[in-house]
């Protein structure tokens, strides 16, 4: 059987790492306080949180972003209801305005626009993010979790555009463990997670697995270092479902590093020099 979950114990000792991760980062740069994207899911409150239990109320910011029309009541109510019980500063600024003049501007673009605009709507809110960061000198906290940057489940440039990913090590199932543990409200923590792309949209759908068939594939190939042959055997489940994961690491690699440095080195001025510059 494998366990991907936290023992009890070990609660405890998670939370204080990451707690202080946040308060050094902070401290170590000059930075005056925090500021986190939330969107009423279990990943961002579960960071608003910690961010809150790191920094305090006065220098924790929160930004609630909805699209109006798409993202839900209950996400907004569950957003601007955290914020009103840890006494946190936030603001509520809905996107569709500067969406629909990037729609607008280039309309000119024709062919399938889905995923474009798709992913527009993150890039949106990680510009708000910065901007409200630069003039208020804050680090912006990222709430991307170790299934979604290990699946590059998220937009680069976007909800993945943060300077530090405080729950980056956590799996999906690891961050409800987490989540309860601090007492984030059971609605929130129980929500169907969604990206909140489009109406109806829901992660577990568009991925294809629960969450919790994912995580334990993932543990095998990533932190026990199994082939996928051997996660397959050790899951009992088909070989296939845990390549498709694989090939997903694997393609979404680029999400997780920084863009390739093209190197040049004075054989590059020789003419008669043949082989490829790039190097990593």
């Amino acid at each position: 059987m494998v366990e991907v979950e936290f023992k009890k114990e070990e609660l405890s000792l998670i939370r204080d790492a990451i707690i202080n991760s946040i308060k050094t980062r902070v401290e170590k740069f000059g930075f005056k306080g925090a500021v986190i994207n939330l969107s009423g899911g279990v990943d961002s409150s579960l960071v608003l949180k910690l961010t809150y239990m790191a920094l305090g109320s006065k220098r924790t910011h929160a930004l609630i972003l909805p699209e109006e029309g798409i993202t839900s009541e209950k996400d907004l109510k569950d957003a601007e209801g955290l914020c009103k019980e840890l006494k946190i500063n936030y603001e509520i600024i809905p996107i569709n305005k500067p969406l629909d003049s990037f729609k607008e501007t280039l309309s000119f673009i024709k062919g399938d626009l889905k995923w474009g605009i798709a992913n527009l709507k993150p890039r949106i809110r990680m510009i708000y993010a910065y901007f409200y960061a630069n003039a208020k000198k804050l680090l912006v906290v990222g709430t991307s979790n170790k299934t979604e940057l290990l699946l590059g489940y998220g937009t680069k440039y976007g909800d993945l555009g943060a300077d530090i990913y405080p729950i980056g090590d956590l799996y999906k199932t690891q961050v409800w463990q987490l989540a309860e543990f601090i007492s984030i409200p059971t609605d929130i923590v129980k929500k169907t997670p969604s990206a909140g792309l489009w109406k109806g949209q829901t992660d577990e759908e568009e991925l294809g697995y629960t969450y919790y068939q994912i995580d334990r594939v993932l543990y095998c190939l990533v932190d026990l270092e199994l082939s996928v042959r051997e996660t397959a055997k050790i899951l009992k489940i088909k070989e296939n479902a845990v390549k498709d994961l694989y090939e997903r690491i694997i393609r979404n690699e680029h999400k997780r590093r920084t863009p390739t440095i093209t190197k040049i080195s004075r054989m590059c001025l020789d003419k008669d020099w043949r082989y490829p510059v790039e190097r990593f």
